[in-house]
């Protein structure tokens, strides 16, 4: 057999395919084009096919302007204008290989998959065909019809439709954004579980939800924050300055921590803390078991632990007030009405004489509130009542009262009038008997005065700092 012959046979062999193997196995990479050029490198058969290129493998199939099959391997590196499709998915690259026994596909370069009405892009990425699964990573975007996701990297599984994104995660839809080191999202019905240095923005109500775990459910309009959650709303209030209508602008911030926080977007339209909840908002404080915040009618109800029966704490300026529930109505971002009911006890420190307590001890107490400023409170029921007296400041002794009823007038948040009503009695002793035996008058169901909390107490055991 001449020399050419003997290469014409051996062409015939490597290009027998024309277009590449005959075989009828699903495993097979036909590969088409308007040219193939064949190589024998270090003994493996190499075929680069240029223009129009069409390969397939089962119900996969790849278009590119360039394949470079590796046979033995039974894998093709895809180059210029690559489209791979397979059922709804389609993905786009310049550049990128595909492994036949693995039926997968991975690249370096950007790349972007649709499937249906989402999209999917990142700086580099690689899917399996079989599993239906893909991987991307670096700048990586999601998008479908009404939410937007970017990550550092993303995990996207489509059988069951679930993504997990990892790294500097942020989800965007038309009601809240959500921060958060990892994600879970689950396409179908747009739930989403997020962990670590989470962040919840309403963009409905100007309020911020920090947290270290968080579940949204948006069919059930239902969001829960755990590990150390904190509610953060900030309401801007303008403060009239001597008839000009513009005054001045002022920033009020409520804050709500507690061990566990579940927002209702429904019609109830509320936010319920538990446990250990602490509450803060210019000043007003608080420390509670439990907190339903009414968020269209501005409501706060504060209640005991039933299971310790450990009453509510709340302060207002130098002011404590403990009872088994606590009722507040919020007009204009500023206190407008508070209802605390049984069990009342009021007490108030003297910012001069920091062992004098003024208490005050009841069934029920109203109290109503003049542009956040406080004007008159009611106390009902079996009132006591011990007021220390001040003579220019200096120590005078003190009154001891009893009523049914004891209305106290205010102005500038300080007491000017008190009135008793039904059968009232009134005691006084002079400063020589109170004089060190402050603790001899205090009231029967007299309650400490408790350390109120500060913004650091709320801010310290959550990311705040880190995500401002």
């Amino acid at each position: 057999m001449n020399k050419t012959l003997l290469m014409k046979f051996f062409l015939f062999f490597l290009l027998l395919p024309v277009l590449l193997i005959a075989q009828t196995n699903d495993n097979t990479i036909r590969v088409v084009g308007d040219s193939l050029v064949g190589r024998n490198i270090n003994g493996k058969i190499i075929r680069e096919v240029y223009n129009h290129v069409v390969i397939t493998q089962g119900d996969v199939v790849i278009t590119c302007d360039k394949a470079i099959q590796y046979i033995s391997d039974n894998n093709v590196e895809l180059i210029g204008n690559v489209i791979i499709k397979q059922d709804s998915i389609t993905i786009e690259t310049s550049r990128g290989f595909y492994f036949g026994d693995d039926k997968k596909t991975s690249t370096d370069e950007p790349l972007k998959l649709y499937d249906g009405e989402m999209t999917l892009s990142a700086n580099m990425g690689k899917y399996s065909f079989d599993n239906h699964n893909a991987f991307f990573k670096n700048n990586v975007r999601l998008t479908d019809s009404s939410t937007t996701l970017t990550s550092d990297s993303l995990s996207y599984f489509k059988d069951s439709k679930r993504m997990i994104a990892m790294g500097n995660v942020k989800i965007v839809d038309s009601t809240n954004t959500i921060y958060s080191d990892s994600l879970n999202y689950f396409k179908t019905n747009k739930n989403t579980i997020a962990d670590l240095n989470v962040k919840l923005i309403s963009k409905t109500d100007n309020t911020i939800v920090f947290g270290g775990h968080l579940e949204n459910y948006p069919s059930r309009n239902y969001t829960i924050v755990s590990n150390n959650p904190l509610l953060m709303q900030i309401d801007t209030t303008v403060q009239k300055a001597n008839g000009n209508k513009f005054g001045q602008t002022k920033i009020d911030t409520l804050l709500i921590s507690g061990k566990y926080l579940e927002a209702y977007r429904d019609s109830l339209d509320m936010y319920k803390v538990r446990d250990s909840v602490k509450i803060l908002r210019g000043d007003f404080a608080s420390v509670n078991y439990k907190t339903l915040y009414y968020r269209k009618d501005k409501t706060l109800i504060i209640t005991l632990n039933k299971k310790t029966n450990e009453q509510p704490v709340m302060w207002y300026e130098n002011t404590q007030i403990t009872g088994d529930s606590i009722n507040i109505k919020i007009k204009d971002n500023k206190i407008d009405l508070m209802f605390v009911n049984k069990n009342v006890f009021v007490i108030s420190q003297n910012e001069d004489y920091k062992n004098r307590f003024d208490q005050t001890s009841g069934d029920s107490l109203n109290s109503y509130f003049e542009d956040g400023k406080l004007i008159k409170t009611n106390i009902y029921g079996d009132v006591l009542s011990i007021y220390y007296q001040y003579d220019n400041g200096k120590k005078n002794g003190l009154s001891k009262s009893s009523s049914k009823l004891t209305t106290i007038y205010f102005d500038n948040n300080m007491a000017q009038e008190i009135r008793l009503y039904g059968t009232p009695n009134t005691e006084f002793y002079p400063e020589r008997l109170v004089e060190g035996k402050e603790d001899d008058f205090a009231l029967p169901k007299y309650v400490p005065f408790k350390k109120r909390p500060i913004k650091s107490d709320l801010l310290k055991k959550t990311n705040f700092k880190k995500n401002n």
